[in-house]
């Protein structure tokens, strides 16, 4: 049975792992310890998912609870997906915001189909400004 929690702590080097199994790893900065760190202790809402003691999912948010979340990033374990798991994830995301707060996100490109799937809307005004 797969369990999410909002309370769990995980180190950096659990959350790399994970993203390393899941395709968010060639996205991510899974060399730099330290900065995994930082996104960790810096996001305000994280959910994990669980099987048993292995973390298999996780959703990474910034946001002010009540007009926009950031979703930084949906990681889940290649091994688990097709199960529901990252649509629970933003289920679990969406219940911790304020009724009215809008989801963000920039979706990876082999996950870019997935969202419209879920009910997302595409929108055509995202802009990205690189260090």
């Amino acid at each position: 049975m797969i369990v999410y929690s909002d309370s769990a702590v995980i180190s950096a080097e659990q959350a790399i792992d994970l993203y390393e199994r899941s395709t968010l790893g060639e996205r991510r900065p899974v060399d730099n310890v330290a900065s995994f760190n930082d996104m960790l202790l810096n996001a305000n809402l994280l959910i994990t998912a669980w099987d048993a003691e292995k973390l298999i999912g996780i959703s990474r948010s910034l946001t002010d609870f009540s007009y926009v979340a950031y979703l930084a990033d949906l990681a889940v374990d290649e091994a688990y997906q097709q199960q529901g798991i990252g649509k629970r994830l933003i289920e679990e995301t969406k219940m911790r915001l304020g009724p009215k707060c809008m989801i963000v996100l920039l979706a990876a490109p082999k996950a870019n189909t997935y969202y419209e799937h879920i009910g997302f809307e595409h929108h055509s005004r995202a802009w990205v400004l690189k260090k």
